[in-house]
């Protein structure tokens, strides 16, 4: 403040300074206050958000044949119907595994096989963990009271997980619905997002760009990652709950993780088809490794059809964002977490890369 002023010239400046104080501290109070309404939905708004945005070309093209809210509508059954029975057979198989697999732990009937020859053989940690194996599968009682503390504290995580299963499903289910009253209103929800985008940036160039920036990246990585994923997971999962198998459940989110960063589906239905040929009888396990090799090949054909171009994301990205989303917020991270972050990522180099002063409007050396 400069103390030249006299007291009548510091009073009005004072006063901004108060309102500007006051204003200031009730956006902060709304913004908190709104925040600890929303933040437990936060998981479900983002994938409702992640959803509409992927569902929202199809929207288009439904709206001249049955209009806005018939489609929306049509979108969200349809969805919740496709999503409801596998996501409920794979929830309930993967939760039921984990619970007797924590069951026969605690009571000491867990049965492991003997440990495979090769794993002797493997530097630096072979022999230590043959040896752990061997304990586990010939003594477990023994196993328990030497490594208790640790094996407890994995079954309390994997009983944790189990719980979270059925609210994490549940969730899932309702993204779809709250998706589709988001498409619904695409049009001003896009309008929404330009106007802050602009206002953020302070460009009015910058804001339909990173929307639609925002948009092309969402449908690259949820249709073409996530989605192919998943596609692929549903088709093996569904032979391996076709040919019985006990762990189907595990197996298909083990399917599913690997596909979603990349990593071959075989290194999953390779083991699986030859104990399936070693068990089962001839006829069903031929069809089942057919099925399954298929199925592990699908991703071939569907990204192709699916992987948005020139997605320019990472696979390191999508990695971390797979892992640390299911780490976070269970089920639903795991499909959220490597779009967020891809999306992160993207807005994250555009900002980088922008330059207020190229983009500013030159002005006319003609003038006076």
């Amino acid at each position: 403040m400069n103390p030249n002023l006299t007291t009548s010239e510091r009073a009005p400046s004072l006063l901004r300074m108060l309102d500007a104080a006051l204003q200031i501290g009730l956006v902060a109070l709304l913004i908190f206050a709104c925040s600890r309404i929303i933040l437990p939905f936060t998981g479900i708004l983002l994938w409702s958000v992640i959803l509409a945005v992927m569902l929202y070309p199809l929207h288009q093209r439904l709206v001249a044949r049955v209009g806005n809210r018939w489609s929306a509508t049509l979108i969200g059954l349809v969805s919740v119907a496709m999503m409801l029975v596998p996501l409920v057979t794979v929830v309930t198989s993967l939760g039921y595994s984990i619970l007797e697999f924590v069951s026969d732990l605690q009571d000491s009937s867990l049965t492991v096989p003997p440990p495979p020859a090769w794993l002797a053989d493997l530097p630096l940690v072979g022999q230590k963990l043959t040896e752990t194996w061997a304990l586990v599968a010939t003594n477990m009682p023994a196993a328990l009271a030497k490594y208790g503390k640790m094996l407890s504290g994995i079954a309390a995580s994997l009983a944790s997980f189990a719980g979270g299963l059925a609210a994490g499903q549940l969730s899932f289910v309702l993204s779809f619905a709250v998706a589709a009253v988001l498409i619904a209103y695409g049009d001003s929800a896009t309008e929404f997002a330009r106007r802050l985008l602009e206002r953020i940036t302070g460009s009015k160039a910058q804001g339909p760009r990173l929307v639609e920036m925002t948009a092309a990246t969402i449908r690259g990585v949820a249709v073409g990652v996530v989605g192919v994923a998943v596609i692929q997971s549903l088709l093996i999962g569904a032979g391996f709950f076709a040919i019985g198998l006990s762990s189907a459940g595990i197996l298909t989110l083990v399917v599913l993780l690997f596909a979603i960063v990349q990593v071959p589906a075989v290194l999953v239905t390779l083991p699986v088809i030859a104990y399936v040929l070693a068990t089962v009888a001839t006829t069903p396990a031929i069809i089942f490794s057919i099925w399954t090799l298929i199925a592990g090949l699908s991703d071939n054909l569907l990204k192709p059809l699916m992987l948005g171009r020139g997605l320019e994301v990472p696979m390191p990205i999508i990695f971390i964002g797979v892992i640390g989303g299911m780490l976070a917020d269970g089920l639903l991270g795991l499909f959220v977490g490597p779009v967020l972050l891809a999306v992160g990522y993207v807005l994250l180099k555009e900002w980088l890369r922008y330059d207020p002063v190229e983009d500013r409007p030159q002005a006319d050396d003609s003038s006076p």
